[in-house]
């Protein structure tokens, strides 16, 4: 028996009508992390991201990708420089604070309870909040259960917890992709659920935004909180890769 897969939209107080969709050809694929990898500048990351928008840049934005490139065609910016620092605030800075939330809830039940209440009242306990994270709501995994997260409409996502959105979340493919075939996408970030695992998509909003708390991988029992947190990942706190912990040789 295959599980089934449910959409779930964002909310304010109550949830809005279910969202149609129709597959569509031109969504056959997106970038995954390993596409996505090497030999990429900055300046290719955004030009992938352009052609996956279907809302035209703003004026800002043109004007800031015209400096951009003016900068770098004198020599006064260096694209590497700009890919580390973009690296730094999409997987560093902004990720480490939800990884902190997630590490306190696997070691405190008390705080985890809060957490699935009262998402932002309970992350604000820990220091974080903020614009585009005011209204948060947490969705936990479990053995019959996976939660992924996505944005149908553009790129709406928790910035004072998980830092900048990756290109992958904000690419059409993926915003179609994870509703119409979520099953198949996590396959292609390398996530193989049996079919008896139900998967939940979380439509967030510019209202409401979703952090998915991962299971705590075996082989974690004894960790510290903060080696806890050490193991949780981006990826995994959107969805669409799980908690590992590392191996003999220092693979996950």
């Amino acid at each position: 028996m295959t599980a089934g897969i449910s959409l779930v939209p964002g909310k304010t107080g109550a949830h809005r009508a279910p969202l149609q969709y129709e597959p569509d050809s031109r969504f056959n694929g997106f970038a995954a992390p390993s596409a996505l990898s090497e030999g990429n500048t900055a300046v290719e990351y955004r030009r992938m991201e352009d052609h996956n928008h279907q809302t035209p840049p703003s004026d800002l934005t043109l004007r800031v990708k015209a400096l951009e490139s003016l900068l770098v065609e004198k020599g006064l910016v260096d694209p590497a420089a700009l890919d580390a620092l973009v690296d730094t605030y999409e997987h560093k800075i902004g990720p480490r604070n939800g990884a902190r939330v997630i590490a306190r809830a696997w070691v405190d039940p008390a705080y985890k309870r809060r957490l699935l209440h009262e998402a932002t009242a309970a992350i604000a306990e820990l220091g974080y909040g903020g614009l585009q994270g005011e209204h948060m709501v947490a969705v936990e995994n479990g053995p019959n259960v996976h939660n992924l997260i996505v944005c149908t409409l553009c790129s709406c996502y928790p910035l004072p917890i998980l830092g900048l959105p990756p290109v992958w979340y904000k690419s059409a493919p993926y915003r179609s992709r994870a509703v119409i075939d979520p099953r198949g996408v996590l396959a292609e970030f390398g996530l193989q659920l049996s079919d008896d695992v139900e998967i939940r998509v979380w439509d967030s909003t510019a209202e409401v935004r979703y952090i998915v708390v991962p299971e705590r991988p075996a082989g974690s029992e004894n960790m510290s909180e903060e080696d806890l947190a050490a193991l949780v990942t981006r990826d995994s706190m959107v969805g669409v890769a799980k908690v590992k912990v590392a191996q003999a040789g220092g693979k996950a």
